[in-house]
């Protein structure tokens, strides 16, 4: 009798395999967060919970006065606005066979952009908030596709250009916000207008404090728009057509250098939607000279995400949670802060082996599949 190995079974179907081996990953780097917290003599389930508690997934023990569970589970979902977004923007551009690494700066120049023309304007949040994330799209767009016209025209190595521009927009950003909007107390820029807020701050619900993020709603519509706009669109089947093999892309008759652009112009408007959701959402102001580490956490995200739209939500609000409820943890069990960033080194870590072990289920259902033929040879009698 032949038997089937479990792994196979488990993660051999390749419709699922989007979903099913990361979250294997993820299982085998809590599994080994879990030994690491064992050597530092905690209990691993009450660290984990404590991460839970602190983003606001399961409920404290106790809260300040006027906040609760919903104070926390509002502020996780701030947080987890841009982390979509930017992990959106890696997924499209690995989609088409680039790598925007540049998307720290592409949110910091967009943020800049519609704080400068929107934030300190007397303008009613129903004219704000609409100007925000238009000008955010645009900024984010335009800086991410000229990066793509640099990549066709010249063939720049969008790394090289992005990681450039990074710096150029972190340190002209950063000499307008000291020179003109600067707040002498915190030496960040000055908080913005409520009216062109993208979260709804200090609002009450039964009496609690909440943040209600708007962005939220729109980053989910982005995943829903980007998967839409990959698997089941014309454009999307030549980004993907090109980010696989751009010389029988361009056999097919797909112009790659249009694809190329397009496809960073809608990466950086994802990641214009990161920056406004960050700088005009998340934090009402920003920190001159200083480029968002959000932007380089979404390319590990991305990964974790099979580079799959749906899978980004998943994995976006997975580093989020570990994020969000370090600070609890360390308060809770002792254990320092910095462990949740070595639990996320793991599921990265884990995650990057996905290609190994898809190789591998292959391998063992041809084994399978030959076994099998061996035992039935075509033609031959079934006993």
């Amino acid at each position: 009798m032949n038997k089937k190995n479990p792994l196979v079974t488990l993660l051999g179907n390749e419709k699922w395999q989007w979903l099913s081996i990361p979250i294997f990953a993820v299982l085998l780097s809590i599994l080994a967060g879990s030994i690491v917290i064992l050597l530092m003599g905690k209990n691993p389930l009450t660290a984990y919970l404590s991460i839970l508690q602190g983003a606001g997934w399961i409920p404290k023990a106790n809260y300040a006065g006027g906040t609760g569970m919903l104070t926390d589970f509002t502020s996780f979902l701030d947080a987890l606005a841009p982390m979509i977004f930017a992990a959106l923007a890696v997924t499209v551009g690995f989609r088409a066979g680039l790598f925007n690494i540049g998307i720290a700066g592409q949110m910091l120049l967009a943020g800049f952009f519609a704080t400068l023309f929107v934030g300190y304007s007397d303008l009613p949040w129903y004219l704000a908030k609409p100007l925000v994330i238009l000008i955010a799209i645009t900024v984010g767009g335009l800086a991410a596709g000229f990066v793509g016209y640099l990549k066709h025209r010249f063939n720049i190595s969008e790394v090289v250009s992005t990681i450039m521009l990074n710096y150029m927009i972190a340190y002209v950003t950063s000499y307008y916000i000291k020179t003109y909007f600067v707040n002498p107390v915190s030496r960040q820029s000055e908080y913005i207008q409520p009216a062109a807020s993208l979260t709804l701050k200090n609002l009450r619900i039964a009496g609690i404090r909440v943040d209600l993020p708007i962005g939220i709603f729109l980053a989910i519509l982005a995943a829903l728009f980007v998967y839409y706009l990959l698997y089941k669109t014309r454009l999307g089947f030549e980004i993907k057509a090109v980010g696989a093999n751009k010389q029988a892309a361009e056999y097919a008759g797909i112009s790659i250098g249009r694809t190329i652009v397009v496809a960073m112009m809608i990466s950086g408007a994802l990641a214009g939607l990161a920056g406004a959701t960050f700088y005009l959402g998340h934090y009402a102001s920003m920190q001159p000279g200083v480029l968002a580490g959000l932007g380089y956490n979404a390319i590990a995200t991305s990964l974790l995400g099979n580079n799959h739209p749906l899978g980004v939500l998943l994995a976006s609000a997975l580093i989020t949670t570990l994020d969000k409820g370090a600070t609890y943890m360390s308060s809770r069990v002792g254990v320092v802060q910095e462990i949740s960033g070595v639990i996320t080194s793991l599921i990265l870590l884990f995650s990057a082996t996905g290609t190994y072990i898809r190789y591998r289920i292959s391998r063992q259902r041809q084994e399978q599949k030959e076994k099998q033929e061996q035992i039935h040879p075509e033609g031959g009698e079934e006993a």
